[in-house]
């Protein structure tokens, strides 16, 4: 059965994606920009952006019947891979314990160039 959750953007309808989709125990979280009211979130500061993509991130696996420790896999997507201490700082701080696999690249752009990362989330959960 599928499960998919909204996260409210005006752009899920005209692009075809949810926040997040969960078929069986596997649960996808889709590409998440640092966005707050329709604004870019902390403009300019990586570590609160990553931080607040990755807060996005769990809650849509909370609401789809999943936990953090359900995570088995992380995407970090920077502009700036020269930076990505800082995104790893925030990574950590979710994630230390859990240890999901991981990956960070580097892109040339974002749909907003004041995004500086974007994250993507991929858990199991037998809940």
């Amino acid at each position: 059965m599928r499960k998919n959750i909204s996260s409210g953007s005006p752009l899920e309808s005209p692009i075809g994606f949810s926040r997040a989709c969960r078929i069986g125990n596997h649960i996808a979280v889709a590409g998440t920009a640092p966005i707050k009211d329709g604004a870019t979130a902390f403009k300019g500061d990586l570590y609160r952006q990553t931080r607040y993509c990755l807060e996005l991130s769990i809650d849509a696996i909370e609401k789809i019947g999943g936990s953090k420790q359900d995570v088995i896999r992380t995407r970090v997507m920077l502009k700036d891979i020269s930076r990505w201490e800082e995104a790893a700082k925030a990574h950590g701080e979710f994630f230390s314990d859990i240890r999901p696999a991981c990956t960070f690249v580097e892109v040339k752009g974002f749909i907003d160039p004041e995004w500086l990362v974007e994250t993507e989330v991929d858990a199991v959960s037998d809940a």
